[in-house]
């Protein structure tokens, strides 16, 4: 089992760099080079902190290449020898530690959208993060499934037809996460049969968005859905002031950890920490159940 947090590391002062589109008009597309290569330079010390503390699974930030898909970014970053070379040690520490690299395209990636440019915007974010992943040796883009738009079972078919056009380097890191309030894990396990995309499970969106369904049968679906496709990834939260707040605490309550274990069973998991305290939640987790990542 390795144990990972996303993007921000507590303990290392600097932190991602962006700006606004306006600077780029004023100071060129230099400016968006300049801090993408410091974002990558921060991945690398991030990454390399993770290792140094055996923490040897990792959400990369979705703002690593600035304004990414942005139309004032004419930058062809994903073939600058630059980013090139940075991505390239940063596969060499991925390989030589055997970590497992993630991304997560944020809230308005929504690829059952009814609205054509909605779904071709979505589509460009997917791309880039894709791309992002192919260079570092990134394994796992996760998303969740959208709207229901006044039609679940519409929005469903519509997500099954637009991933099914993926390109398909595209699909192929795409994971489907079951969310908190639309979507529950029986409707990314609909999505996934029709998609050969993994489902990943997330047990606090579960228990805030329960379905009808035992968890115990669901899960012996989900990890199907993994096979021939590397280990099920599973993300794990707590609540702020009880089990199912969806706003998340800063650490992960002890019983909770528990809980998910008893329900993956004998199955190889990595599991995806979603805390406030990022790494410390990790560390801390690590330390109370005496984990050693493999």
């Amino acid at each position: 089992m390795k144990i990972g947090y996303a993007c921000i590391n507590l303990s290392l002062k600097p932190t991602f760099r962006t700006c606004r589109v306006a600077t780029v008009e004023k100071e060129g597309i230099e400016k968006i080079k300049e801090l993408t290569l410091q974002n990558l330079e921060l991945t690398k010390a991030i990454i390399q902190w993770n290792i140094e503390h055996n923490i040897l699974f990792y959400r990369i930030s979705s703002g690593v290449v600035v304004l990414a898909t942005h139309p004032v970014n004419t930058w062809d970053w994903k073939n600058d020898p630059d980013v090139q070379a940075v991505c390239a040690e940063i596969k060499i520490l991925k390989e030589e530690h055997g970590l497992r690299l993630s991304v997560h395209p944020g809230q308005y990636s929504v690829l059952n959208s009814p609205r054509e440019d909605v779904v071709e915007r979505t589509i460009d974010d997917l791309t880039y993060h894709a791309e992002l992943l192919e260079l570092v040796g990134g394994s796992d883009m996760i998303l969740h499934l959208g709207g229901k738009y006044g039609d679940r079972q519409s929005a469903l078919e519509r997500l099954v037809r637009n991933t099914q056009q993926l390109p398909p380097y595209v699909k192929e890191k795409l994971r489907f996460e079951n969310d908190d309030k639309v979507f529950n894990l029986e409707d990314v396990l609909f999505v996934a049969n029709q998609t050969e995309v993994p489902a990943c499970f997330d047990i606090h969106h579960h228990f805030c968005n329960p379905s009808e369904e035992a968890l115990e049968v669901l899960l012996e679906e989900v990890w199907e859905t993994w096979r021939g496709k590397g280990r099920p990834k599973v993300h794990i939260s707590s609540g702020r002031t009880h089990s199912t707040d969806r706003s998340h605490h800063d650490y992960i309550m002890p019983d909770d950890f528990k809980r998910l274990i008893s329900y993956v069973g004998d199955t190889e998991v990595d599991v995806m920490v979603e805390a406030k305290k990022k790494n410390l939640a990790v560390l801390e987790l690590m330390q109370t159940f005496e984990i050693t990542p493999d």
